[in-house]
């Protein structure tokens, strides 16, 4: 029992290897014939949304869509085998488009059309960064990663602020300006104040008397001037996040990346590195 036991292990470690890291020969080999595999299957999704393709090659599209959905089922099935935690890994990001991935030729069965939604495998192809070890940009990623994350309470203040300020120009608007210059309701006008305050402008709806283009100038102003708040928090923390450095290990046990150079333990799960 025990060897059996130890066995089964042995294949799970040699899986995760394989699987999860891009250190080694069979790993990088396995991330490139997956990443081939998505580009592919993608490239036939498109194509048959093309009438006239669809109509020539449908069967043979048809049944490559299901050769690639199996192979993708069982790459998923072997990624929860390979780790120690499965939930943590179904869960995560990765975890959820692979899932996401394989999904829509089943509901095919029963929803027609809805295979189409297999293009997000392309999101899939982020895997091309760990595979070619451009550490700099795993690095990079992370750091605005962990920005935004830092950054989150700040950006979600401004943009309630933000939400506020449409609300009361619309309305302003709303009151200024008569149903013949488009403004005919709040939220009509709501929706000009957010093109107006986003520097967008549409131009389906302007303004035609004084105050109303006085107060559309203002807000144009405020707009300009707004753009630079978020930018400014967003860099504040990256510049906090360039001071620590990141490693690319992956977790043995629920894969998860984005550990500390120096770190022992998974920061998520807590096992051991």
């Amino acid at each position: 029992m025990t060897e059996r036991k130890n066995s089964l292990s042995k294949i799970r470690h040699r899986l995760h290897e394989i699987i999860f890291e891009a250190d080694t020969a069979a790993g990088k080999y396995f991330d490139v014939a997956l990443i081939i595999c998505i580009v592919v299957s993608v490239t036939l999704v498109l194509l048959d949304s093309v009438g006239a393709i669809q109509a020539q090659w449908g069967r043979a599209l048809y049944f490559s869509e299901w050769f690639f959905t199996i192979l993708f089922t069982i790459e998923y099935l072997l990624r929860l085998f390979s780790v120690g935690r499965p939930l943590k890994y179904a869960t995560s990001f990765f975890g959820i488009v692979d899932l996401l991935a394989i999904l829509p030729t089943y509901f095919s069965i029963l929803f027609p059309g809805s295979q189409y939604m297999l293009v997000i495998r392309i999101l899939r192809v982020l895997r091309i960064f760990r595979v070619f070890k451009l550490v700099q940009y795993l690095s990079e990623a992370r750091l605005l990663a962990q920005a935004l994350r830092a950054s989150r309470r700040k950006i979600t203040v401004f943009l309630f602020t933000v939400f506020a300020m449409v609300i009361i120009f619309g309305s302003l608007m709303y009151m200024l300006e008569d149903a013949s210059s488009g403004f005919t309701s709040i939220p009509q006008s709501i929706y000009w104040a957010i093109v107006t305050l986003t520097t967008v402008g549409y131009g389906d709806i302007a303004p035609e008397t004084i105050l109303g283009k006085t107060l559309a100038s203002l807000i144009m102003i405020i707009g300009y001037a707004i753009i630079a708040v978020p930018t400014g928090i967003v860099t504040v923390e990256l510049s906090q996040a360039f001071k620590k450095k990141f490693s690319t290990t992956a977790c043995p046990q629920c894969s998860l990346e984005g550990h500390e150079s120096d770190a022992k333990h998974c920061k998520y799960c807590g096992a051991t590195l």
